[in-house]
């Protein structure tokens, strides 16, 4: 594919787009025929508006290739059908000449992302049917939330109605949860791991440790997958103007006090989901500065590539999203308390809050937004006012806009002293960024991007190991 060709054609990939919330409620709208946006994930969510907004925003020239993850063919194929009756439905829609069918073209990958060597299968093919990558937004996550501990949900709600419906205290999740053995099928328990490995020059080097589920799912299988596409990531034009990007979706709940870099993976912490998304905070935000740059250039620099279609690249970046507080199927729920779910974000956002977007259409206003904004102006406004934690808000009357987002230790862009903490949104309790607070926060960065890489080493020489043996 030529340069012009390859230029005027944009590769997107979405993990986690499956095209439903839970059973109960695609049931409800495909009896009712209702509008599947209503009770979509955030993925499929993103999908649709990435859809909308490249048709009606870009050149008729340029194409969009949309690729989506799900963890199964059978939901692959649901969500191709739905986001193709979404793309007629946007197309339709439109009054003017730029919306066409033909500029966007969707398919579908399978993969499990607290199984590595799934993950290690779809970067492979990737890299053998995909010229390059503008963009991959990692949605796909797993919560492990066991249930609601309701006097405390009861009683926050009623005496600190918004702030609870933020940052809610009372859900509760699973401790030790583990993946399946990576390297064999053993069960997922501390002390039942004892799967050997190969490395690359064929000799044992030892038994498989523990992986936690939440921290694959939400992290480290993102972290191998992102690192192993990194040619297609990288294969854009050495300026300023193009950018392979890396767009991470964490969440407002990823609190300081959630993680500890002693329990990287969050296997111990009652909070394994919040934890993993503070992780993603510290990684993203850390990901561009000079105490980090030993770690990250390794992690994000291709290696020479015949993918290549430019004789000079230039490294992707990273960008951090959330969606604010929308209605998804994260945490199961019966269909009468989804609803009153739903009620009480519409009026915690009459309340003032810019947090509560409610519907994932609404939530996925970020994530697209710095998918397609031009590389300038992201690059313009991370000059001026550092990188950010970008979140999708509304304002009371429900009209969309994208906020920089207060990160404890790094602030709303890693600046001391700026004049954003007057905000709404703040959580109760919040510091202003100082400079010792500003200073731990790198630190930690650091720290996590060591372990992070070491952790990634570890695994690809295990998993070579394994498919080492297996050629043989």
């Amino acid at each position: 594919m030529g340069e012009a060709t390859l230029i005027n054609r944009m590769y997107i990939l979405v993990t986690g787009a499956n095209a439903s919330v839970t059973s109960r409620q695609e049931h409800l709208a495909l009896s009712q025929d209702a509008d599947i946006l209503r009770y979509s994930g955030l993925g499929f969510a993103i999908c649709c508006r990435l859809i909308d907004e490249f048709l009606h925003a870009h050149p008729k020239q340029e194409n969009l290739t949309l690729i989506v993850t799900t963890r199964d063919a059978t939901k692959g194929n649901d969500t191709l059908t739905r986001l193709n009756a979404h793309l007629r439905k946007s197309v339709s829609a439109s009054k003017g000449t730029l919306a066409t069918t033909e500029r966007v073209s969707l398919r579908f990958e399978t993969v499990e992302l607290t199984s590595l060597l799934s993950v290690r299968a779809l970067e492979q093919k990737l890299l053998s049917d995909t010229p390059k990558l503008d963009a991959i937004i990692l949605n796909a996550g797993y919560g492990a939330f066991t249930g609601i501990n309701w006097p405390l949900a009861i009683w926050t709600i009623l005496t600190d109605w918004v702030q609870a419906m933020t940052w809610p205290k009372y859900k509760l999740s699973g401790r030790g949860n583990l993946t399946d053995s990576q390297l064999g099928s053993m069960p997922s328990a501390f002390g039942s791991r004892r799967a050997s490995y190969d490395d690359t020059n064929g000799k044992k080097v030892g038994s498989e440790p523990p992986l936690g589920a939440v921290f694959c799912s939400n992290v480290f299988g993102h972290y191998l997958l992102c690192h192993g596409l990194a040619p297609l990531l990288s294969n854009h034009p050495a300026t300023d103007d193009a950018r392979g990007r890396i767009i991470w979706v964490s969440s407002l709940e990823a609190t300081s006090e959630t993680f500890s870099c002693s329990d990287l993976q969050g296997i111990e912490s009652p909070k394994s989901y919040e934890s993993s998304k503070r992780l993603t905070d510290i990684l993203t935000l850390t990901s561009s500065l000079p105490s980090t740059s030993r770690w990250v250039d390794h992690y994000l620099n291709a290696l020479t590539s015949s993918k290549s279609t430019f004789t000079s690249t230039t490294k992707p970046k990273m960008y951090l999203t959330h969606p604010g507080i929308c209605s998804t199927g994260i945490v199961a729920l019966p269909l009468i308390l989804y609803y009153l779910m739903t009620g009480a974000f519409y009026i915690c956002r009459l309340f003032g809050s810019p947090w509560h977007t409610t519907r994932a259409y609404t939530g996925a206003c970020a994530p697209v937004w710095v998918a397609l904004s031009p590389q300038s102006q992201l690059n313009s406004l991370e000059k001026s006012q550092g990188p950010a934690k970008w979140g999708s808000a509304t304002d009371t009357m429900g009209t969309e806009r994208v906020l920089r987002t207060e990160v404890e230790g790094w602030g709303y862009g890693g600046k001391v002293g700026d004049e954003l903490g007057k905000r709404k949104g703040r959580r109760r309790g919040a510091k202003d960024l100082t400079q010792e607070a500003k200073e731990d926060f790198e630190v930690l960065g650091r720290h996590c991007w060591e372990r992070m890489e070491g952790l990634r080493e570890e695994w690809e020489r295990r998993l070579d190991g394994v498919e080492d043996t297996v050629s043989r």
